[in-house]
């Protein structure tokens, strides 16, 4: 498997706001190997400092702290990239104002932040969750947006805002929208496991490696093949690849962009409990319960417009490899 190792002709300065999380470590560690000057920006709430490597700058700060985003922007960054959400959907539906605060107040603060530093470039990080139930599928750029739930909300929220900064005080923006990241640095880069995670995968991985007892589906009436809801899984270095070449894309062309990042192939909640169960050869306990608000019941999305702007497919992403990625460095914390 190969990933981008090359060294860049003009490295940039680039803020990694949760840079120690689990998607912001992985684009970490590409943009270190392609050279970059990296600063992460983390409240380790959910974060990790281990998974920030040697040569890389950490200042320990929360978006929600105006004197901390000054301090960090006493650098020249050349771009920013957010990663910096509440991102529970469910938790979304029973704690609005939480979510409101962080995700959409806190982008707000980045956005002003970066304005008093004369940054004009930022990436961020959105999600498939911004068009709610499909009207069909597979969902392209074009499918309208009601989100159906508060999480998914909030981050149209961000890039309604985005889109107005834009206009209003000339920044590029990138918002990428992904669903369900997933899998484990190929390379090895990173390895610590998710604070309390609330995805499909992570968890029937803490069952597979005995952290966690049984899992809850919600829902076995869905209008799907075996009645449990189908998503669509994206490798975590195919997102890596896909957020520099958007980095590169807004700084070269002064223009901003946003667009899906996504396989087009959707599995069911028991198409994946099958797979770990075969890959791992451990048995999966669950038990069927009430849906939960705002879940559709299918969201699948393709990806034709990064593949044309941005010459990005994702390589990665076979469910297989997602999982067998994911145990890998389960299987680690199992053993310790």
């Amino acid at each position: 498997m190969t990933h981008s190792t090359l060294k860049t002709q003009n490295p940039n300065l680039i803020l990694v706001i949760g840079g120690a999380g689990y998607i912001g470590s992985h684009i970490v560690a590409d943009l270190l190997a392609e050279g970059h000057d990296i600063t992460v920006f983390d409240n380790l709430s959910t974060g990790f400092k281990e998974n920030i490597p040697r040569g890389v700058n950490f200042y320990h700060g929360d978006i929600l702290n105006k004197g901390d985003l000054k301090g960090v922007f006493q650098q020249p960054f050349d771009c920013v990239m957010h990663f910096a959400a509440l991102k529970a959907a469910g938790d979304s539906m029973l704690n609005p104002s939480k979510y409101a605060e962080h995700n959409i107040s806190g982008s707000i603060n980045i956005l002003d932040a970066m304005l008093a530093a004369n940054v004009k470039n930022i990436i961020f990080s959105s999600s498939a969750a911004v068009y709610g139930a499909p009207e069909y599928l597979p969902v392209d750029e074009k499918h309208p947006t009601h989100p159906e739930n508060f999480y998914g909300y909030t981050k149209l929220a961000i890039e309604d805002i985005l889109n107005w900064y834009a206009k209003l005080k000339n920044i590029n923006f990138a918002a990428l929208r992904y669903f369900n990241a997933a899998g484990y640095d190929a390379l090895g880069r990173v390895s610590q496991l998710e604070r309390n995670p609330a995805n499909l995968l992570p968890i029937v991985m803490e069952i597979a490696s005995g952290m966690r007892k049984k899992m809850q589906i919600f829902g076995d009436d869905y209008d799907t093949h075996d009645g449990t809801g189908v998503r669509d899984y994206i490798h975590v270095n195919d997102l890596a690849t896909a957020h520099i070449k958007a980095m590169n894309f807004i700084m070269e062309n002064n223009q901003s962009l946003t667009v899906n990042l996504a396989t087009g192939e959707g599995f069911s909640v028991l198409d994946v409990i099958k797979a770990v169960e075969k890959i791992t050869g451990q048995k999966i306990n669950y038990e069927i319960v009430a849906r939960r608000l705002g879940d559709p019941a299918e969201l699948i999305a393709q990806a034709l417009r990064a593949d044309d702007i941005l010459k990005w497919k994702a390589k990665h992403s076979s469910l297989e490899n997602i999982l067998e990625t994911m145990w890998r460095v389960y299987r680690i914390h199992r053993q310790n």
